[in-house]
């Protein structure tokens, strides 16, 4: 028997993430007609999307990935194989817009397309936690630079800022 090695990566990666009940209730992975109920299914999503990347410190996402691609980290977020669930790229696209008025999201360039920046920390709350360190450290007025961000002495271990220098997701890098 062989195994598929991304893929049992991502589903090692995810099994580590505690999915919310409502991502095991069919109705879920389907847009709402109640305005109410609809609104609180998209706030759901929205919160559910920014732990998830949180927990995967993923910066940007892929919605061709999201849906076509098993081995991708984001995929398990997406599609519920258990129920035979999955978003459609359509509601996908809601979604984001919908955490895009909220300042947590942006579409990659500006403009609609398959990439998404997804801000689980927005800039202005990067901007207070680089600074918070900056002050802590007595890194204030100094140059430090982003692999010193992510791989330094200061942050080694802490998962901070991990990733924010890698091209995997970086929103420093763009």
């Amino acid at each position: 028997m062989t195994t598929n090695p991304p893929a049992a990566a991502a589903a090692a990666a995810t099994a580590a993430f505690p999915f919310p009940k409502e991502h095991s209730f069919p109705p879920f992975f389907t847009p709402q007609i109640n305005l109410s109920t609809r609104h609180a299914q998209l706030s759901k999503w929205s919160s559910l999307i920014l732990a998830y990347c949180r927990h995967h410190k993923l910066y940007r996402i892929s919605l061709s990935d999201a849906t076509t691609s098993p081995a991708s980290v984001i995929y398990p977020l997406f599609n519920n194989e258990t129920i035979n669930r999955r978003l459609e790229v359509s509601y996908m696209r809601e979604i984001i817009d919908f955490m895009k008025r909220q300042g947590r999201a942006e579409w990659y360039g500006g403009k609609e397309g398959d990439l998404v920046w997804v801000y689980w920390r927005t800039p202005e709350e990067w901007a207070g936690l680089l600074e918070r360190w900056a002050d802590e450290t007595g890194n204030k007025g100094g140059v430090v630079t982003v692999y010193e961000l992510a791989e330094g002495e200061g942050t080694r271990g802490s998962g901070e800022f991990l990733m924010m220098g890698s091209k995997k997701g970086s929103w420093l890098t763009a």
